[in-house]
């Protein structure tokens, strides 16, 4: 084994990711604190070649340095959209034919190995705040909530690495189902 060379990592140019296929799925991201956290989502959604992010409420917006230093440029190349409320988010959303899903641990939640993301042509995941998750008023709006499973004596995960579990979930689900 041997680790392989950036060229042989065969990146897109910010061009070629602006003009590639995404995946159905865009983040809505509900009054984040932290901008580290911004930029790590940034940073997924680039990976994951997702549609786009919407950031809402008081969650940092690019360009700030805090926010690239953990996007590393990932905010070039990933669309974001603001939004005042991330209930307005959710109603641009769902009437651009979006199904949308807040990751949240509410009652008859859908666990996330049982989500079938093929189920739907359009995914909106929201992400809650650091402290109070969710707000109810979106969750209302929802079509479904998931749930990370969660077996020890925490029941909660930084929203960076919720986004890059429950992403990632979708995204390979999605590509298994495709081949």
């Amino acid at each position: 084994m041997r680790k392989l060379s950036m060229d042989e990592l065969n990146r897109k140019s910010v061009h070629e990711f602006k003009e590639a296929e995404k995946m159905p799925v865009v983040v809505v991201l509900d009054n984040i604190r932290s901008m580290h956290n911004v930029g790590s989502v940034f940073r997924t959604a680039d990976a994951f070649l997702l549609r786009g992010i919407y950031l809402c409420g008081y969650t940092p917006q690019p360009p700030h340095r805090d926010i690239h230093k953990t996007a590393l440029g990932a905010t070039e190349t990933v669309e974001w959209k603001y939004a005042e409320t991330t209930v307005e988010a959710v109603q641009r959303l769902k009437a651009d034919g979006y199904k949308i899903y807040a990751v949240e641990q509410v009652r008859n939640s859908i666990p996330l190995h049982q989500f079938d993301m093929n189920q739907n042509s359009a995914v909106a995941v929201v992400f809650g705040n650091e402290v109070s998750g969710v707000e109810e008023e979106v969750i209302k709006l929802c079509d479904g909530c998931i749930e990370i499973p969660q077996l020890g004596m925490k029941h909660s995960l930084n929203i960076s690495v919720a986004a890059g579990i429950v992403l990632w979930e979708l995204v390979r689900n999605k590509i298994s189902n495709n081949e």
